[in-house]
């Protein structure tokens, strides 16, 4: 048997294509930078830290724009054809949440409120004290969060592919593709090939086919092996107990856009949240997309952002 990891720890495909996103990131006008989030005064031996990429030089006249990444590749995976476009007109920040990348917290809460917290907390610190927020897929929960707790604070939203309005008796009821939780757990946190070609079928109207496993593991191995449980658990608190009537209704203006083949979060919980939010929210349905819209669709993705967020500015 072949010894995958042995091969892809020599070269691997999906660390180089980081790297160049990193420099793709950096050439944008933004940089890195990891922040301690742990209150000074906090009696609980527990730290909390996260990662950003923030502009190197903020422009104080410009709007800002927080970038929120979902399930899968990393935050720059998510948003690299996009981030040019957003640049010359804002202060971007794109964040890891935590138990991405290289954020993390000892705290033992795994909830999209907790995450929307440290997010502002972050923002704070950067002086970020507005912005418009754009969420893709879990990204869209945190977001949504933001916007409920924080209402002063978040300007615009945009939510993509965000079933943020599903209830728990949603996985009962059937309309998931998955049976139950624990099977949605290992698709979205794939730790073999075979349950990561799942996550490219269930993501893509018309998946890549063909990939050797050599890439897959590589994939697996940059990607998904690290906090691998405390994932499962970010998952697992979306679902517990959820109900519509629990939901906050927002009063920013927000755009839902959606792949019209969605799998993972079908299309009619888009329906729902536009039926939920009134005539504060718009919907876009794109065809011939699934969940990973943002990359399927990237161009008319874009198109629909740049209408939303800059045209009116």
């Amino acid at each position: 048997m072949i010894d995958y990891l042995r091969l892809l720890r020599r070269f691997s495909f999906t660390a180089s294509r980081d790297w160049l996103f990193r420099q793709s990131f950096a050439n944008a006008g933004l940089h890195s930078v990891i922040t301690d989030l742990t209150p000074s005064d906090s009696i609980i031996a527990s730290t909390t830290s996260m990662h950003c990429w923030i502009p190197k030089s903020p422009n104080q006249s410009k709007p800002n724009l927080l970038l929120v990444h979902g399930f899968g590749a990393n935050a720059m995976w998510q948003y690299g054809e996009h981030l040019r476009s957003f640049t010359g007109r804002f202060n971007v920040y794109v964040p890891d949440l935590l138990f991405f990348g290289l954020s993390s917290t000892s705290e033992p809460n795994r909830t999209e409120s907790f995450q929307a917290r440290c997010l502002m907390r972050l923002m704070e610190w950067h002086g970020v004290h507005t912005t418009n927020v754009v969420g893709i897929s879990y990204g869209g929960f945190v977001g949504y969060s933001l916007a409920a707790q924080f209402p002063e604070k978040v300007e615009k939203l945009v939510l993509c592919c965000a079933g943020v309005c599903l209830e728990e008796k949603d996985m009962e009821d059937g309309l998931f593709k998955v049976p139950n939780l624990e099977e949605a757990t290992e698709i979205l946190i794939p730790q073999t090939p075979e349950k990561l070609k799942e996550l490219i079928r269930f993501s893509f109207v018309k998946p890549i086919k063909g990939v050797p496993s050599f890439f897959l593991w590589d994939f697996i191995d940059v990607m998904c092996t690290e906090f691998v449980e405390e994932k499962r658990d970010l998952i697992k608190s979306i679902l517990k107990d959820r109900r519509l009537s629990d939901l906050p209704r927002i009063k920013q203006k927000t755009l839902i856009i959606w792949g019209e083949e969605d799998q993972i979060f079908p299309v009619e919980l888009g329906y729902r949240l536009k039926r939920y939010l009134g005539e504060n929210a718009e919907m876009v349905v794109i065809e011939k997309a699934g969940h990973a819209v943002n990359l399927e669709k990237s161009k008319e993705f874009l198109k629909h952002l740049n209408t939303f967020l800059i045209d009116s500015l």
